[in-house]
């Protein structure tokens, strides 16, 4: 048995350290914020920095909760994400399989303009978009923010989707149409259970974009009552003071719902993004 060059030791190491530099990079910011958020105020201004609460409370939580409102900006970002991630997943699974089974003049152009949509910023769309929706009677509504994640998401997870659906071989559905089930039978007996890593992929990355959504519920939403939970994080950030311990909690209150949704997705993730990435 050959023994590892010393230059393959080195950059076994090298590889390892920079793991570790990348996971710190990611944990420690999570550990400072959860810190803060059971600290009392007076301990988080303290000149003297204390990397552990001295004496445990759930004010901060209970604060950001109730009197900060988030369990309203809480509620409006679950309506929004949820909405966004159905819409976006049966858009992108309707646009999918017409790029994938169907044959038209201008589908190579149709998907690549698709993707160059990616390519424009969303601030350069601020303006008009806001007039549009203003035009519409959409502002402070929940629904105007579901239509903008939809429009600035699906096109690439339908891109994305064409290609979960090209890995699955034709001959099933025309095996089902010849048993007498139509297209759309089809589609939903058929295609869907096959498709799940793929939805679940596509359905995770669209629930982050839509949950972490700032700039356009920022412009387009000012009744207190509608307020996302990104917009409600900033609120707390006053022009003399931050409250350090209610933006800790809220934070993490924010978070949860990705890490938790990512840990039950995690084992289609894998499986999706793989199938995802078949060239066709």
């Amino acid at each position: 048995m050959r023994k590892p060059t010393f230059k393959k030791v080195f950059f076994k190491i090298l590889f390892i350290l920079a793991l570790l530099l990348f996971l710190a990079f990611i944990c420690i910011p999570l550990y400072w914020a959860i810190v803060n958020s059971t600290k009392k105020m007076s301990e988080i201004f303290s000149k003297n920095v204390t990397f552990w609460p001295k004496e445990f409370t759930w004010e901060n939580y209970v604060d950001a909760w109730q009197t900060s409102h988030f369990n309203i900006y809480f509620k409006n970002s679950a309506i929004i994400a949820v909405a966004g991630v159905f819409g976006i997943v049966l858009v992108s699974i309707m646009t999918g399989y017409a790029l994938d089974r169907y044959k038209f003049k201008g589908k190579n152009f149709y998907m690549l303009l698709l993707l160059c949509t990616q390519f424009i910023p969303g601030a350069m769309l601020l303006s008009p978009m806001y007039l549009l929706f203003s035009r519409m009677k959409m502002l402070n509504n929940l629904w105007a923010l579901v239509l903008v994640n939809i429009t600035f998401r699906f096109p690439y997870d339908a891109v994305m989707m064409r290609s979960f659906i090209h890995g699955i071989d034709y001959t099933i559905e025309e095996a089902a149409q010849i048993d007498g089930c139509s297209r759309v039978g089809t589609m939903f007996h058929i295609l869907f259970p096959l498709l799940k890593p793929g939805i679940a992929t596509v359905a995770a990355y669209a629930f982050i974009s839509c949950w972490n959504e700032f700039l356009y519920a920022f412009m387009f939403i000012s009744e207190s009552g509608k307020v996302t939970l990104p917009v409600g994080l900033k609120m707390l950030v006053g022009e003399f003071t931050v409250r350090y311990g209610t933006l800790a909690a809220g934070a993490l209150i924010a978070v949860a719902p990705s890490l938790l949704l990512f840990s039950y997705v995690q084992k289609h993730l894998v499986g999706g993004i793989a199938a995802g990435a078949v060239k066709g």
